[in-house]
């Protein structure tokens, strides 16, 4: 199946690119998409632990199961002053 990835922030210097279509396989999780993402860009991979990802706009568990068209988005870490 095919997602869409948008990085945010600076995730987008990391990864070279502001979105990307990805083919993962079907019933993918969250965390198997970072990891796939993760190989792709490796620049991406030392933030593992901390990226927060939503799709459609919605938080989500890493554990959350994917389907066809997602549109998924990876944020650094939220930092406040």
């Amino acid at each position: 199946m095919t997602v869409t990835v948008r990085f945010y922030s600076y995730f987008k210097d990391l990864a070279g690119c502001e979105q990307t279509e990805e083919s993962v396989p079907d019933g993918s999780t969250l965390e198997q998409l970072f990891n796939h993402i993760a190989t792709r860009f490796p620049r991406l991979a030392s933030m593992r632990n901390s990226t927060l990802m939503a799709v459609g706009g919605e938080y989500r568990s890493r554990s959350d199961t994917l389907k066809p068209g997602d549109e998924v988005s990876f944020f650094p870490p939220v930092q406040g002053g």
